[in-house]
């Protein structure tokens, strides 16, 4: 494999001069610039990323834990931190946690065995107390769609109690009193904040949100069939379904269509996060956006500004607030 010192000779310049070219550096004319890169690809010279992050102090890689890649509100995230890392040239390492702490712990785990510095993390499972360490092994450690007030600074997060207190609100100045809600089952902080959200605006209007009329699944399409099936193999009476996310949304919406339920004029349906999927049902899902991409834009920048050495302000924190989008799948009674 060419190396620095063969690029050099080859093109007559000092090993400087080639430093510079690899770094994107000043005083070297567009010529002899132009020929250094033409000799790099010729004898397909490949800088060591590494070596160049301890030359400019920036990190060479930033690495990503993600709860899934499939998932489209997972994919938005990923595409908010990948506008990030390349408009800076740095390449990410990618993997899934699964919501699982021993997937998680691993994940994270692997990126330190590999030097990274920076890193984007969505965890749920693991406890604080172990990612208040892994904020003190990287530099550029930030947690995304989490809060933990100890280290507030390197958190970028979601209000999601206001969020849940929003989309009952909306619900509510439409008419509608007859309230189910559909969550997901997964033990985390995302569902619970949500429901007390909701709970605090119907308790506020004097309406009371009977544990019967809450159904948990997974936060998926089949999850969201799932909770509408048994909702009405209970004979709850709702006019509004309030779901944990758009996609549990849809599916509810699905199961309701299967039943000759119409939407909305029957019943309801406000989701969450404000994903692709959202725009293009049928009817359009009125629903919660979740700047998510922004968010992770924000986590990434973060990341790799700490890992390059700027300190995280204390007393600063990163939180963001959804906003109602309304469509078609919300009725005023």
């Amino acid at each position: 494999m060419a190396t620095i010192k063969d690029i050099a000779n080859a093109a007559g310049v000092s090993l400087a001069t080639v430093s510079r070219v690899i770094n994107n550096g000043p005083k070297v004319g567009d010529a002899t610039r132009e020929r250094v890169k033409a000799i790099m690809t010729e004898m397909g010279y490949r800088p060591n990323a590494n070596a160049r992050a301890l030359v400019t102090k920036r990190s060479a890689s930033l690495g990503v834990v993600l709860a899934e890649l499939l998932d489209p509100f997972f994919a938005t995230l990923a595409h908010g931190i990948e506008s990030v890392t390349r408009k800076h040239n740095v390449q990410i390492l990618m993997s899934a946690g699964s919501i699982e702490k021993a997937t998680e712990l691993k994940a994270i785990e692997t990126l330190l065995e590999h030097r990274v510095e920076a890193m984007v993390v969505h965890s749920k499972a693991l406890d604080d107390e172990v990612l208040i360490e892994f904020a003190r092994q990287a530099p550029g450690f930030v947690l995304i769609n989490r809060f933990i007030p100890e280290i507030g600074n390197r958190c970028v997060w979601l209000d999601n109690v206001a969020g849940g207190r929003i989309m009952a609100e909306h619900m509510l100045k439409q008419g509608h009193k007859k309230l189910a809600v559909i969550s997901s089952r997964y033990q985390i902080d995302d569902p619970v904040d949500r429901i007390t959200g909701i709970r605090q605006a119907l308790q506020s209007a004097g309406i009371d949100l009977p544990e019967s009329h809450i159904e948990y699944s997974t936060p998926d399409q089949e999850g969201g069939e799932k909770c509408i099936q048994n909702l009405l193999a209970k004979g709850v009476d709702f006019t509004g379904v309030l779901a944990y996310n758009d996609a549990m949304a849809s599916g509810a919406m699905t199961m309701l269509l299967d039943h000759h339920i119409d939407i909305p004029s029957q019943v309801s349906v406000i989701g969450y996060d404000d994903v692709l999927l959202a725009k293009y049902s049928r009817p359009k899902l009125t629903t919660l956006r979740y700047p998510v991409e922004m968010m992770a834009a924000k986590a990434a920048e973060l990341a790799l500004s700490y890992a390059s050495g700027k300190k995280p302000e204390a007393d600063i924190t990163f939180k963001y607030t959804p906003t109602i989008v309304k469509r078609e799948s919300v009725l005023r009674l």
